[in-house]
């Protein structure tokens, strides 16, 4: 039989895995993965697992891998600017409520968020995912529209800074610059009404801080808000370089059958109640008390059952200028994931 080279690729591709880097941080559910317990149906992959701000940086900038975890809002940013260089999937490796990023003096005069009406808030950086959630629930929920407020870019804890990507600024927002101190020290010092981030302030540390969150209910909080909203935020995604996607467009769909295998791997873990899996008092009784709450899936992936939050961050993306045009849900993530997990249980 004559050499047929489209035939020899065709069949090298379904016995000869695709060789891909990855980064992700070292999250309990995604181990498996990483252990190689699971696999990626037609991919070997060499996994770094990495802090999540080196990851950002050395991806953001150099792409340094073929699939790495990335900051939600800075894709949904970059998708906005015309930059197709990535295509996501609907794994969210991160997922945290925000309530607890709002810092206030411990004797100050913020007492509840409607105090800061015409107050002064520090942010890190406008584009950070937690942030675009805390200012969404700041004037979706608590009623304080972003235009009433002054905000002061900077450090949070030192000098100087250097944000990550253009933001569109709405008009009307006031927005200035601290100069030669960190936010930390504008706070105590009674130059500032609240910071908003999720590093938290150097004044809140210690056995008597002068800094202390806004909203100490913590967990309840944070309960009643998903039981109002639908909305469980979530941090991050997995992105994959594009052209690496456009020569393998399987590999969206099986990368998340992997994920999901890793996650609920996870989850039977922190189910067991005959021992301690986790150096964590109670996590059995968490673990139910999220079940509860969030259903069988409390992590769940795909578009399905994260549609509510997904739609309201493009909706916040938008109004404070993430975003440099709408950005539609059905453009986020690779076809081929479409309708992926749609069954799963809640």
């Amino acid at each position: 039989m004559p050499f047929d080279p489209l035939r020899h690729r065709k069949e090298s591709l379904m016995t000869d895995p695709v060789r891909l880097s990855l980064a992700i941080c070292e999250y309990d559910h995604v181990q498996a993965l990483c252990n190689g317990t699971v696999k990626v149906k037609g991919a070997r992959l060499n996994i770094q697992n990495l802090p999540v701000q080196d990851i950002f940086a050395r991806f953001t900038r150099f792409r340094e891998w073929d699939i790495s975890e990335m900051s939600l809002a800075m894709y949904v940013s970059l998708l906005s600017q015309g930059d197709r260089s990535l295509t996501a999937i609907p794994v969210f490796p991160s997922r945290m409520f925000r309530q607890s990023a709002f810092f206030v003096r411990r004797n100050g005069s913020v007492k509840s968020a409607s105090d800061l009406k015409g107050g002064r808030i520090g942010f890190p950086d406008w584009s950070h995912t937690a942030g675009v959630y805390a200012r969404g629930f700041l004037a979706h929920e608590c009623g304080v529209a972003l235009d009433t407020v002054e905000w002061v870019e900077g450090s949070v804890n030192a000098t100087g800074h250097a944000p990550h990507i253009a933001i569109a600024w709405p008009d009307g927002l006031q927005v200035t610059k601290a100069k030669d101190k960190s936010l930390n020290d504008m706070l105590i010092a009674g130059e500032l009404d609240a910071i908003i981030s999720s590093h938290t302030p150097d004044g809140a540390l210690g056995e008597n801080p002068s800094i202390t969150r806004l909203f100490p209910g913590g967990m309840a909080d944070e309960a009643d808000y998903y039981r109002q909203t639908g909305i469980f935020p979530i941090m991050h995604v997995v992105a994959i370089r594009s052209d690496i996607y456009e020569s393998n467009r399987w590999l969206a769909a099986n990368l998340c059958q992997a994920f999901e295998a890793a996650k609920q791997d996870s989850l039977r873990r922190m189910a067991d109640s005959m021992i301690s899996r986790y150096p964590f008092p109670w996590i059995y009784e968490q673990a139910a008390a999220a079940r509860a709450l969030f259903g069988q899936d409390f992590w769940p992936y795909g578009v399905a059952r994260n549609r509510t939050t997904l739609t309201k961050f493009l909706e916040y993306c938008q109004e404070q200028g993430v975003s440099h045009r709408p950005v539609g849900l059905d453009e986020l993530f690779a076809p081929e994931t479409a309708g992926l997990f749609a069954g799963t249980p809640k």
